[in-house]
């Protein structure tokens, strides 16, 4: 490189060119932190699939402490089963709701006891958490509505279907509680700023989004009005409804010039000018803006913004593009990744035999039969994931044999069949057939085989730590995956590709031998993004790995030069800071 010493990998900014301008245009699959960029996890999924794309999830705490998982899908609610992690349909009735809007989602608000489901096509819906067992029409005539949110201790609505520039909102502490005048229930029509789209809730304020024009609302308890509002912005169109993000005192959002922030009740101030604004607005695809979703990540000071580029699959998401306001002086990132809908949860309590049916290996039961008096298992496989290697070095078992114990679960019947079967520590007796394979069990025959069931997998093979388990009351990083199933960020690191700036030599060449990567990654590769004029497209050269000296070997001579960190999948990192390369001059033009 032109440059000796370390070259940091500096702020990614798309937005410009990276030559002799101390930025970076690749800056991928990694989040910012103090002493460089660290590592992105990799989705793994831990429920049953929705039966159609997520539309919207949430979660919410009972009283006890546990938690509720929802989703809802173009035209039905669902609850997750903490236990088999399977979704139950729990839309008022068991019918399907008017179909959504191609370009909305479901919202949610937990308030106390009630989960608070709208989309404009049904009456607000309500959930008991204290009571379930499915959604029914929450009570007091709500105007139908789009978005939902808690403000101080009001329930508000907007974008209503009746009148599409109104925000309405109940009775302190009285979400049922509905008609204008009884008690402090009213609403506001707004004269001007177009229709509402969106709002953001809070203790201390709410902010309403319209066509254009941006309202705070602030309660004002004993005074003549309810809320006192006031417009903080004007000309500054809400370009994507569902990217309004609320993260304690800021207030998150993308406009139709870019990415924004509101601090405590202030104006809108740009956040992405001239970092990720441009390039966001040429890759996102316009017909697909339900998928631009934001969200803050509970575990740090950052929020994201999922979007469908002109290039993704229809309906995933496939980028986030990632802002952590307390790293000032390289704020943004982008991470592959593709999923249905992006959020947060906190992941509902564990035992360690649920666990056994979400670990690799389950293989899934298709009839429960008489053998002898005895039930026996029809199976496709006998195919099995074995933990990790005994001490002795016998060698592991990739199929399941005579003798073995097994877990079974979630099989559905009549009598006793359910109770007896749905246990741990069964041995299996004999196995006979070649696929299908009839497992016979020292479980005595009872009753009579509905469906379903399934042999658990093997607990050691888990994606995930079983240490996240203990911590399953703090909320984390969350989406619906590209099949449909809910899950966490807490895989292995996905692939990061880091670059450096472009650097000129401010005449000579420079003969470039080796770059040692600034990284505790062992598997790290590295390439030379290079050009001899500046109307040239960079060429790279072929990556090298790092040695056992700390440098990946290199060998090109060029006029314009910049590194490129190239850190596998599965690799185990924690930091990437920069690039040490070596160089000498070699000659002029």
């Amino acid at each position: 490189m032109p440059k000796a010493g370390t070259v940091a990998f500096p702020a990614y900014r798309p937005d410009l060119t990276d030559l002799g301008t101390d930025i970076s245009v690749m800056i991928s699959g990694v989040l910012p932190q103090g002493d460089g960029y660290g590592p992105f996890k990799d989705f793994v999924a831990f429920t049953a699939a929705l039966p159609a794309n997520c539309r919207g999830f949430f979660f919410a705490r009972r009283g006890d402490g546990s938690i509720a998982v929802f989703a809802g899908t173009s035209e039905r609610l669902y609850l997750l089963d903490n236990t088999t992690f399977e979704w139950a349909d729990v839309s008022k009735g068991g019918v399907a709701y008017g179909a959504l809007v191609t370009d909305k989602n479901w919202k949610f608000a937990q308030f106390n006891e009630f989960v608070v489901a709208t989309q404009v096509n049904t009456v607000p819906q309500k959930y008991v958490l204290t009571a379930g067992p499915t959604f029914i029409d929450l009570a007091g005539s709500p105007p139908q509505a789009g978005q939902v949110a808690v403000v101080n201790r009001f329930l508000m609505l907007t974008e209503l279907l009746s009148n599409p520039r109104r925000t309405q909102w109940s009775d302190l502490d009285a979400p049922e509680t509905w008609m204008a005048g009884v008690g402090l229930a009213d609403y506001q029509d707004f004269p001007d700023g177009g229709i509402c789209h969106a709002i953001s809730g809070g203790d201390a304020y709410g902010v309403v989004f319209q066509d254009e024009a941006i309202r705070s609302l602030t309660y004002a308890p004993g005074s003549a009005v309810v809320f006192q509002i006031s417009r903080i912005s004007t000309q500054d169109t809400l370009f994507a409804e569902y990217s309004v993000i609320n993260a304690g005192t800021r207030t998150f959002f993308l406009s139709s010039q870019g990415f924004k922030v509101i601090v405590a009740g202030g104006e809108p101030a740009s956040i992405g000018k001239e970092y990720v604004d441009k390039f966001f607005f040429e890759d996102v695809d316009r017909n697909s803006l339900q998928l631009v979703i934001g969200v803050a990540d509970p575990a740090g000071t950052r929020v994201g913004w999922a979007y469908k580029s002109q290039q993704g699959d229809a309906g995933l998401f496939d980028k986030i593009l990632w802002f952590d306001w307390s790293i000032k002086d390289r704020p943004w990132s982008i991470v592959p990744m593709s999923g249905q809908y992006l959020g947060y949860l906190a992941r509902p309590g564990l035992t360690l035999e649920a666990l056994d049916f979400i670990a690799p290996g389950t293989i899934a039961i298709s009839n429960v039969t008489n053998v002898g008096g005895f039930m026996a298992l029809t199976v496709a496989s006998i195919a099995r994931v074995s933990g990790p290697a005994p001490a002795d070095g016998a060698p592991t078992e990739t199929e399941l044999q005579v003798n073995d114990r097994i877990a079974v679960g979630q099989v559905t019947g009549t009598g006793g069949m359910p109770a007896a079967i749905n246990v741990g520590n069964i041995t299996i007796t004999n196995i006979s057939g070649a696929g299908p394979y009839v497992l016979t069990t020292n479980v005595a025959f009872v009753g009579a085989y509905t469906s379903g069931g399934m042999i658990a997998g093997s607990i050691d093979a888990l994606p995930f730590s079983l240490d996240s388990i203990s911590t399953a009351a703090a909320a984390s990083l969350a989406a619906v995956g590209p099949t449909g199933a809910l899950g966490f960020f807490t895989g292995s690191n996905i692939e990061a590709v880091l670059e450096t700036s472009e650097q000129d030599a401010d005449g000579p060449f420079v003969f470039i031998v080796a770059l040692a990567p600034m990284t505790d990654s062992a598997d790290a590769m590295c390439s030379v993004g290079y050009r001899m004029t500046a109307q040239e497209a960079i060429s790279y050269t072929a990556e090298t790995q790092v040695t056992s000296n700390g440098d990946c070997p290199q060998l090109i001579e060029a006029k314009f030069a910049k590194a490129r960190l190239r850190i596998p999948a599965g690799s185990t990192w924690r930091y990437a800071r920069g690039i040490k390369p070596e160089v000498s001059a070699a000659g002029t033009y």
